[in-house]
């Protein structure tokens, strides 16, 4: 689990900013580049449209997505 959620703040329900924990808000560039550091290994950075996006690494469970379903 990477404790990772989306904030759907952007334009078209893009993540701009992440909670991570009991950080809120943290913006999308930080939190890629802790990814790429490898400090959140159940977590992967996806390019979509040329820009970089923090997703939760496939698993069986959905509780722990970055986006949930709504």
């Amino acid at each position: 689990m990477t404790g990772i959620k989306g904030r759907n703040d952007g334009p078209g329900g893009r993540n701009e900013h992440y909670d991570v924990g009991a950080r809120k808000n943290v913006p999308r560039r930080n939190i890629v580049a802790e990814i790429k550091r490898g400090e959140h290994p159940g977590a992967h950075v996806v390019k979509v449209n040329n820009r970089e996006y923090a997703r939760d690494n496939p698993d069986a469970s959905t509780r722990d997505n970055v986006n949930k379903p709504k």
